[in-house]
């Protein structure tokens, strides 16, 4: 218990420090969005950032790319704050806003076309076919269990038992089988048994005989006095 107690404690910590960020986050989620309106709106201005230079990247001047750029980052964070926490059993399915925003960043920085938002539907597609149907499996599931009555994993560990009580039913039955055919080989080869009735049913005929006289010789003492 004591060597448990500071790693529950560790891992409070963790978990309080976790949730602080993720609730910062949310809290400025405004303010990151409203931080476009502090950059230049020269048509040919850049800033310095740790040594990584930022310019306009095709738009009007920078403030323009910096507001578009954040609309799409600020949710595209928040959805994934959301399915971190999400403990309902459709989360899978806020991968598909959170993937689409994800698209978008990349085609604002990386696309070399003058037009934006027009590709990522189509990247989507395969992550829409993958989360669509896991989501609709699940649902059948909880459908079959909580509304239906059915629970499928229930009934297969069921089906699994009867499969290994009848196997091992089965193998009691030749394992008898087994002993009883080499009983009778082992009486057939030594014929104990024969042996044993006829020693039984000579000390009967004895015992019968033995009756016999003690009964004759009472009578003769009997009819003699």
């Amino acid at each position: 218990m004591q060597n448990e107690h500071p790693e529950t404690r560790k891992k409070a910590r963790k978990k309080i420090l976790m949730d602080t960020i993720g609730v910062l986050l949310i809290i400025l989620s405004p303010f990151v969005f409203k931080l476009h309106q502090y950059l230049p709106s020269e048509p040919n201005a850049t800033i310095n950032i740790l040594g990584l230079e930022i310019n306009n990247h095709g738009f009007a001047d920078l403030n323009t790319f910096a507001w578009f750029l954040l609309s799409k980052i600020v949710p595209f964070y928040l959805f994934i704050l959301w399915f971190l926490t999400c403990k309902h059993w459709w989360y899978h399915i806020i991968l598909i806003p959170a993937t689409m925003y994800a698209f978008q960043i990349y085609e604002v920085l990386y696309s070399e076309d003058n037009i934006v938002d027009t590709k990522n539907i189509i990247w989507l597609l395969p992550v829409c076919m993958v989360v669509i149907p896991l989501v609709y499996f699940i649902r059948i599931k909880l459908v079959d269990k909580y509304v239906h009555g059915i629970d499928l994993e229930a009934m297969e560990a069921e089906l699994t038992a009867l499969k290994k009580k009848q196997a091992s039913r089965e193998e009691n039955a030749k394992l008898d089988k087994f002993i009883s055919s080499e009983t009778a080989d082992k009486v057939d080869e030594d014929g104990n048994t024969e042996d044993t009735d006829k020693v039984a049913q000579l000390n009967t005929e004895k015992g019968n005989s033995f009756k016999q006289a003690q009964h004759r010789i009472s009578n003769w003492l009997q009819f003699k006095f």
